[in-house]
Protein backbone atom coordinates (compact mmCIF):
# COMPACT_ATOMS: atom_id res chain seq x y z
CA UNK A 1 0.00 0.00 0.00
CA UNK A 2 1.43 2.88 -1.01
CA UNK A 3 1.47 5.72 1.67
CA UNK A 4 0.77 9.91 1.23
CA UNK A 5 2.84 12.28 3.31
CA UNK A 6 1.20 15.51 3.55
CA UNK A 7 4.80 17.28 3.27
CA UNK A 8 6.52 15.38 0.95
CA UNK A 9 8.78 14.00 2.82
CA UNK A 10 10.44 10.45 3.60
CA UNK A 11 10.18 9.79 7.59
CA UNK A 12 13.68 9.20 8.87
CA UNK A 13 14.76 5.32 9.40
CA UNK A 14 14.88 4.22 12.02
CA UNK A 15 17.54 2.04 11.24
CA UNK A 16 20.00 3.47 8.18
CA UNK A 17 20.47 -0.21 6.33
CA UNK A 18 16.78 -1.06 7.06
CA UNK A 19 14.46 -1.78 4.37
CA UNK A 20 10.62 -1.32 4.05
CA UNK A 21 10.15 -4.01 1.30
CA UNK A 22 10.28 -7.96 2.31
CA UNK A 23 11.74 -10.95 0.52
CA UNK A 24 9.00 -9.94 -2.76
CA UNK A 25 8.26 -6.48 -2.41
CA UNK A 26 10.55 -3.99 -3.64
CA UNK A 27 11.51 -0.95 -0.83
CA UNK A 28 8.72 1.64 -1.85
CA UNK A 29 11.43 3.98 -3.24
CA UNK A 30 13.25 1.35 -5.37
CA UNK A 31 15.18 3.55 -8.34
CA UNK A 32 14.71 0.35 -10.36
CA UNK A 33 11.23 -1.36 -9.48
CA UNK A 34 8.98 0.45 -11.71
CA UNK A 35 10.85 -0.90 -14.60
CA UNK A 36 11.67 -4.19 -13.63
CA UNK A 37 8.19 -4.75 -12.83
CA UNK A 38 6.86 -3.59 -16.02
CA UNK A 39 9.15 -6.07 -17.53
CA UNK A 40 7.97 -9.18 -15.37
CA UNK A 41 10.67 -9.22 -13.15
CA UNK A 42 9.95 -9.48 -9.18
CA UNK A 43 12.17 -9.22 -6.56
CA UNK A 44 12.78 -12.92 -6.26
CA UNK A 45 13.90 -12.75 -10.05
CA UNK A 46 16.49 -9.94 -9.08
CA UNK A 47 18.42 -11.39 -6.43
CA UNK A 48 21.36 -10.80 -8.27
CA UNK A 49 20.91 -6.87 -8.40
CA UNK A 50 19.36 -6.80 -4.70
CA UNK A 51 22.72 -8.19 -3.51
CA UNK A 52 25.00 -5.94 -5.49
CA UNK A 53 23.54 -2.94 -3.01
CA UNK A 54 25.25 -1.40 0.21
CA UNK A 55 22.50 1.01 2.26
CA UNK A 56 24.82 3.74 3.31
CA UNK A 57 23.98 6.84 5.78
CA UNK A 58 23.16 8.97 7.13
CA UNK A 59 24.40 11.70 5.91
CA UNK A 60 23.67 14.99 6.89
CA UNK A 61 23.09 18.20 5.88
CA UNK A 62 25.78 19.89 4.01
CA UNK A 63 27.70 16.92 4.02
CA UNK A 64 29.66 15.28 0.71
CA UNK A 65 28.08 12.33 -0.75
CA UNK A 66 31.20 12.30 -3.22
CA UNK A 67 33.55 15.52 -4.38
CA UNK A 68 34.53 16.43 -7.90
CA UNK A 69 37.17 14.18 -9.23
CA UNK A 70 36.79 11.31 -6.74
CA UNK A 71 36.69 8.12 -8.34
CA UNK A 72 34.12 6.48 -10.18
CA UNK A 73 32.44 3.55 -8.78
CA UNK A 74 29.36 3.29 -7.81
CA UNK A 75 26.23 5.20 -8.29
CA UNK A 76 23.30 6.34 -5.57
CA UNK A 77 20.00 5.51 -5.53
CA UNK A 78 18.02 7.90 -2.97
CA UNK A 79 16.24 6.08 0.07
CA UNK A 80 15.60 9.52 2.31
CA UNK A 81 16.37 13.24 1.78
CA UNK A 82 17.21 15.31 -0.72
CA UNK A 83 20.56 15.68 -2.33
CA UNK A 84 21.89 18.95 -4.59
CA UNK A 85 24.28 18.74 -7.10
CA UNK A 86 26.81 21.23 -8.11
CA UNK A 87 29.96 22.46 -9.75
CA UNK A 88 32.57 25.47 -9.57
CA UNK A 89 33.56 27.03 -12.36
CA UNK A 90 37.21 28.13 -13.25
CA UNK A 91 36.04 32.26 -11.48
CA UNK A 92 35.29 30.33 -8.45
CA UNK A 93 31.07 29.97 -8.65
CA UNK A 94 29.03 27.07 -7.73
CA UNK A 95 26.41 25.99 -10.59
CA UNK A 96 23.98 24.21 -9.29
CA UNK A 97 23.36 20.62 -11.92
CA UNK A 98 20.19 19.31 -10.36
CA UNK A 99 18.57 18.48 -7.12
CA UNK A 100 17.30 14.69 -6.48
CA UNK A 101 14.43 12.93 -4.73
CA UNK A 102 14.02 9.22 -3.17
CA UNK A 103 13.99 6.91 -5.58
CA UNK A 104 16.37 8.58 -8.11
CA UNK A 105 19.83 8.55 -8.90
CA UNK A 106 22.91 10.05 -8.69
CA UNK A 107 26.42 9.59 -9.98
CA UNK A 108 25.18 8.49 -13.38
CA UNK A 109 27.11 11.60 -15.42
CA UNK A 110 30.44 10.28 -14.07
CA UNK A 111 30.01 7.29 -16.34
CA UNK A 112 33.05 9.11 -18.38
CA UNK A 113 35.48 10.03 -17.55
CA UNK A 114 35.81 7.54 -14.74
CA UNK A 115 35.39 10.28 -12.23
CA UNK A 116 32.98 12.29 -10.52
CA UNK A 117 32.71 15.64 -12.07
CA UNK A 118 30.73 17.51 -9.92
CA UNK A 119 30.02 17.61 -6.05
CA UNK A 120 26.52 15.64 -4.29
CA UNK A 121 25.50 17.06 -1.31
CA UNK A 122 22.95 16.30 1.14
CA UNK A 123 20.06 19.08 2.17
CA UNK A 124 18.81 17.11 4.50
CA UNK A 125 19.43 13.60 6.54
CA UNK A 126 19.86 11.21 3.58
CA UNK A 127 20.30 8.12 2.95
CA UNK A 128 21.77 5.80 -0.49
CA UNK A 129 21.18 2.25 -1.79
CA UNK A 130 25.45 2.01 -3.55
CA UNK A 131 25.66 0.35 -6.59
CA UNK A 132 28.95 -0.99 -7.87
CA UNK A 133 28.68 0.29 -11.68
CA UNK A 134 30.88 -2.08 -12.77
CA UNK A 135 28.61 -5.15 -11.35
CA UNK A 136 25.47 -3.37 -12.40
CA UNK A 137 26.94 -3.10 -16.01
CA UNK A 138 27.43 -6.67 -16.26
CA UNK A 139 24.34 -7.57 -14.79
CA UNK A 140 22.59 -4.85 -17.25
CA UNK A 141 23.60 -6.63 -20.17
CA UNK A 142 21.80 -9.87 -19.29
CA UNK A 143 18.63 -7.78 -17.66
CA UNK A 144 17.35 -5.60 -20.44
CA UNK A 145 14.87 -4.29 -18.04
CA UNK A 146 17.84 -2.33 -15.87
CA UNK A 147 20.09 -1.57 -19.05
CA UNK A 148 16.87 0.34 -20.49
CA UNK A 149 16.43 2.10 -17.19
CA UNK A 150 20.02 2.98 -16.78
CA UNK A 151 19.80 4.95 -20.88
CA UNK A 152 16.45 6.62 -19.36
CA UNK A 153 17.90 7.93 -16.19
CA UNK A 154 20.76 9.16 -18.30
CA UNK A 155 18.78 10.43 -21.12
CA UNK A 156 16.99 12.65 -18.81
CA UNK A 157 19.33 14.26 -16.71
CA UNK A 158 20.91 15.24 -20.57
CA UNK A 159 17.30 16.31 -21.97
CA UNK A 160 17.00 18.87 -18.41
CA UNK A 161 20.29 20.03 -19.12
CA UNK A 162 19.60 21.01 -22.27
CA UNK A 163 16.10 22.76 -21.66
CA UNK A 164 17.51 25.27 -18.72
CA UNK A 165 20.38 25.83 -20.96
CA UNK A 166 17.41 26.85 -23.60
CA UNK A 167 15.46 30.74 -24.20
CA UNK A 168 13.15 30.82 -21.92
CA UNK A 169 11.02 33.42 -19.28
CA UNK A 170 11.63 33.08 -15.57
CA UNK A 171 7.59 32.40 -15.11
CA UNK A 172 8.27 29.04 -17.65
CA UNK A 173 11.17 28.25 -15.65
CA UNK A 174 9.44 28.66 -12.18
CA UNK A 175 5.97 26.78 -13.19
CA UNK A 176 8.38 24.00 -15.03
CA UNK A 177 10.36 23.28 -11.80
CA UNK A 178 7.69 23.08 -9.24
CA UNK A 179 5.66 21.25 -11.45
CA UNK A 180 8.10 18.62 -12.53
CA UNK A 181 9.03 18.46 -8.57
CA UNK A 182 5.63 17.79 -7.85
CA UNK A 183 5.33 14.92 -10.64
CA UNK A 184 8.09 13.37 -9.02
CA UNK A 185 7.00 13.33 -5.44
CA UNK A 186 3.14 11.61 -6.80
CA UNK A 187 5.15 9.36 -8.31
CA UNK A 188 6.50 7.84 -5.24
CA UNK A 189 3.57 8.29 -3.16
CA UNK A 190 3.53 11.65 -1.69
CA UNK A 191 1.65 14.15 -1.98
CA UNK A 192 1.77 16.08 -5.37
CA UNK A 193 0.44 19.31 -4.32
CA UNK A 194 1.94 19.75 -1.19
CA UNK A 195 5.47 19.13 -0.29
CA UNK A 196 9.03 20.22 1.40
CA UNK A 197 11.50 22.87 -0.75
CA UNK A 198 14.54 20.85 0.84
CA UNK A 199 16.43 23.48 -1.40
CA UNK A 200 16.95 27.56 -0.42
CA UNK A 201 15.43 30.02 -2.96
CA UNK A 202 19.47 30.73 -3.43
CA UNK A 203 20.02 26.99 -5.15
CA UNK A 204 16.44 27.04 -6.71
CA UNK A 205 17.71 30.45 -8.82
CA UNK A 206 20.97 28.86 -9.79
CA UNK A 207 19.34 25.74 -11.26
CA UNK A 208 17.31 27.65 -12.87
CA UNK A 209 20.14 30.44 -14.17
CA UNK A 210 18.10 32.89 -12.37
CA UNK A 211 18.69 35.75 -10.20
CA UNK A 212 17.62 35.08 -6.30
CA UNK A 213 15.91 38.39 -6.63
CA UNK A 214 14.05 36.66 -9.66
CA UNK A 215 12.80 33.99 -8.08
CA UNK A 216 10.97 36.05 -5.27
CA UNK A 217 9.18 38.13 -7.88
CA UNK A 218 8.49 34.35 -9.55
CA UNK A 219 7.02 33.05 -6.42
CA UNK A 220 5.26 36.58 -5.46
CA UNK A 221 3.42 36.98 -8.71
CA UNK A 222 2.40 33.01 -8.80
CA UNK A 223 1.23 33.48 -4.95
CA UNK A 224 -1.17 36.71 -5.97
CA UNK A 225 -2.64 34.59 -9.29
CA UNK A 226 -3.67 32.11 -6.73
CA UNK A 227 -1.56 29.51 -8.64
CA UNK A 228 0.77 28.36 -5.15
CA UNK A 229 0.97 29.39 -1.47
CA UNK A 230 4.31 29.60 0.29
CA UNK A 231 4.78 29.33 3.96
CA UNK A 232 8.47 29.07 4.72
CA UNK A 233 9.78 26.30 2.85
CA UNK A 234 6.26 24.66 2.73
CA UNK A 235 4.55 24.54 -0.84
CA UNK A 236 1.31 24.43 -1.78
CA UNK A 237 0.30 24.19 -5.47
CA UNK A 238 -3.42 25.45 -5.37
CA UNK A 239 -3.57 25.71 -9.49
CA UNK A 240 -1.28 22.32 -10.49
CA UNK A 241 -2.73 23.03 -14.39
CA UNK A 242 -2.23 26.34 -14.32
CA UNK A 243 1.39 26.13 -13.40
CA UNK A 244 1.91 23.29 -15.95
CA UNK A 245 0.12 25.40 -18.70
CA UNK A 246 2.91 27.96 -18.14
CA UNK A 247 6.05 25.88 -17.78
CA UNK A 248 4.83 23.35 -21.15
CA UNK A 249 7.35 24.11 -23.47
CA UNK A 250 9.82 22.82 -20.77
CA UNK A 251 7.80 19.81 -19.95
CA UNK A 252 7.59 18.89 -23.02
CA UNK A 253 10.47 16.57 -23.04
Amino acid sequence: MRRNNPAGRLPEPLNPIADDGDETHFCRTCAFSGACIAEGYGKPELLELHCLVEHVGPFHAGEHIFRTGDPFRSIFAVRAGTVKTSMVDPEGHEQVLGFYLPGEVIGLNAIYPDQFPCDAVALDTAYFCRFSFPAMSALATRMPAVQQRLFRLISKELGMATLLAGDHNADMRMAAFLTDLAARYEERGFSGTRFHLSMSRGDIANYLRLAAETVSRVLSRFRQQGLIELEGREMLLRNPEGLRQIGKNLLSH
